[in-house]
């Protein structure tokens, strides 16, 4: 039987430079869609899928996410005071989040790549499996993304990619993972990942998206990579790169993934993510429906 995964890892170090300059004195993990900020979807999803021990590694100008997760008494107490209840309780439901997800913070040290951060935060985590979820994504789905996750893992005791359909034309946008067993109900089989394939090339219809179920097996694999780096000093450490070494031997799962994928990891894609959160929002969604029909009527005088 696998073993229970409780504990995830949240990498936050990145520069957001296809943001800037919005990101360049706001860490792009802050800034909101809908009315919380991106990190604070992911941390949510963490916490309702039963992960007690969240790991945010984060580098040099990311004080705001630890500011906006700690507890602060002084406003709560002041908001109520002020007869400011409902925000009261807001704020006070943040600072819980620290609590019931015992997040902790992590400086970066490595070589740059992706897979620096997953190894930061394996040190402290033994011999147990891992949730590596990036803090750009937003799913909107009745079950979390995480839970799918973690169910795949606890039937498989391997490790797990989150996938999606994708359109072919978009392959080259994505990993697409190498499929070599459909088992149904989303899950598949994988031998591997192929990195932005043309369309043509693409070895499946599926794109790999942000998340992961890390096993140790893949953390020994980016010791290896991070070992090799110090040895040359060339390239950047992909957690991608060590997946696909562990496939080539050993047993890695794909999770098709039921539900909608926001990623706001750059302009148009940020902006599409924070317009659906309006629009579904029961209080401005249906006035924000009126303005963009409004916008779109070319017969409307202004």
């Amino acid at each position: 039987m696998a073993t229970t995964i409780r504990r995830a890892v949240i990498p936050a170090a990145g520069l957001g430079s296809r943001l800037l300059p919005l990101t360049k004195a706001t860490p792009k993990e802050m800034l909101p869609v809908g009315d919380k900020p991106v990190i604070e979807h992911t941390v949510r999803e963490l916490v309702a899928s039963g992960i007690t021990d969240i790991t945010i590694v984060v580098s040099g100008g990311k004080g705001l996410i630890q500011d906006h997760f700690r507890p602060n008494p002084a406003l709560v107490a002041q908001l109520r005071a002020d007869g400011k209840a409902a925000y009261a309780d807001a704020v006070e439901e943040v600072g819980e989040l620290s609590r019931l997800g015992h997040i902790t913070y992590l400086d970066q040290h490595g070589p740059y790549g992706n897979g620096t951060p997953v190894l930061n935060a394996a040190r402290n985590f033994g011999d147990e499996p891992m949730l590596v979820l990036w803090p750009d994504d937003v799913f909107v789905a009745e079950v979390p993304r995480a839970q799918q996750l973690i169910r795949a893992y606890e039937a498989t005791s391997c490790p797990v990619l989150a996938l999606m359909p994708m359109d072919p034309g978009d392959s080259q946008r994505y990993g697409v993972p190498v499929v070599r067993e459909d088992l149904d109900e989303g899950l598949l089989r994988i031998t591997g990942l192929v990195e932005k394939p043309k369309p043509q090339d693409a070895p499946s219809a599926y794109a790999a998206i942000g998340g992961y179920v890390v096993t140790p097996g893949i953390v020994d694999e980016l010791r290896e990579q991070t070992k090799r780096w110090y040895e040359h000093r060339t390239g950047e450490i992909y957690l991608t790169d060590a997946i696909n070494a562990y496939a080539g031997s050993r047993a890695v799962y794909g999770q098709v993934i039921q539900g909608r994928w926001y990623d706001t990891g750059n302009p148009l894609a940020y902006l599409t993510a924070q317009f659906a959160a309006a629009l579904a929002d029961p209080e401005y969604g249906p006035p924000l429906r009126r303005l963009a029909a409004d916008l779109d009527d070319p017969a409307e005088v202004r």
